[in-house]
């Protein structure tokens, strides 16, 4: 069988591969209709987020058994049509979970100590204890929305705690010993702190609006490592300076291109992001959530083995 890398990754995946007995090319660089012309050649192929797998692509890939995105999500793949051509699809959520998870914890502690205000004041010789008094995360609710992969992990990561951890999933009874499935009107009455883990789809594209906002009981936290989209900004900037969400970190933004490789490709900065970069109890990284030197072998790694489970 023979497969193409169109991204590249831990060098494991392919020197594996090969051991396996597969055939693979690398092409990092041509445009997508050049991929289109070649790609009837190809049993499978590997991705992150170079490209939409779409219709006119997928109606290209005659010989196509497999498509391996090594990444959580499949948003940038057409799954349904995919799945209907019987291509089988391949990601790898068990590879970064832990990074996500401890990204999370990260921001979430960054935010209730005010280190990254504390630590720029010190750098320009200010020594202000009481303005950086912070919050212990003892005695406070967390509310998860999903509860897969990404957040079994993050509530694994809170066990150190004494917090309730919550959760709301479409998904029935995937509650565990780390997090007690609610109802979402139940999550929004008791969190102090919100965190997403949920793939983009249309369910969740501009879920955190004004009106979900508003409808949680207390004023709360926010954190952020699933996907931009699912945040419309401008609600959140309009209820970070009335107070209702006391803080956030962002390790990803609407504004992203699909490709999560770039922000803008002009200099129109929107309004609500320029208030997110000055607002000293937000917290944004470049959707890094994941990215970690452990998880960018471990990624690589499940890829292999589901290959592997699936075609040898």
């Amino acid at each position: 069988m023979k497969i193409l890398h169109l991204d590249s990754n831990h060098p494991l995946l392919i020197n594996q591969l090969n051991d396996l007995g597969f055939i693979n090319d690398e092409d990092y660089t041509s445009s997508k209709s050049e991929v289109e012309a070649k790609i009837q050649n190809y049993d499978g192929f590997i991705i992150r987020s170079r490209f939409k797998i779409d219709k006119t692509f997928l109606n290209k890939c005659t010989k196509l058994k497999f498509i391996g995105r090594v990444g959580a999500g499949l948003e940038n793949i057409d799954c349904d049509y995919a799945e209907s051509k019987r291509i089988k699809l391949i990601a790898a959520p068990e590879g970064n979970r832990n990074a996500v998870g401890e990204h999370s914890l990260a921001m979430l502690l960054s935010l209730f100590n005010k280190l990254n205000k504390a630590d720029n004041e010190v750098r320009q010789g200010k020594w202000l204890r009481e303005d950086n008094r912070g919050l212990e995360l003892d005695g406070k609710t967390v509310g998860l929305i999903g509860y897969g992969n990404m957040g079994k992990s993050f509530a694994k990561k809170l066990r150190g705690f004494d917090v309730e951890v919550l959760c709301y999933d479409i998904k029935p009874n995937v509650g565990d010993d780390n997090c007690t499935q609610v109802s979402l009107q139940e999550l929004q009455n008791k969190s102090d702190v919100l965190s997403l883990h949920t793939p983009q789809t249309q369910l969740t594209k501009n879920m955190i609006n004004k009106e979900f906002i508003n409808n949680f009981k207390k004023d709360f936290w926010l954190i952020n490592t699933a996907r931009g989209t699912s945040v419309v900004t401008k609600d959140l900037v309009t209820a970070l300076k009335c107070g209702k969400v006391l803080g956030a970190g962002l390790d990803v933004l609407e504004y992203e291109k699909s490709s999560f490789e770039n922000l803008f490709s002009n200099n129109n900065m929107p309004e609500a992001f320029n208030y997110l970069i000055q607002a000293e109890n937000v917290i944004l990284s470049p959707h890094v959530a994941g990215w970690t030197i452990e998880s960018k072998q471990k990624l690589a790694q499940t890829i292999v083995n589901k290959i592997k489970n699936n075609f040898c």
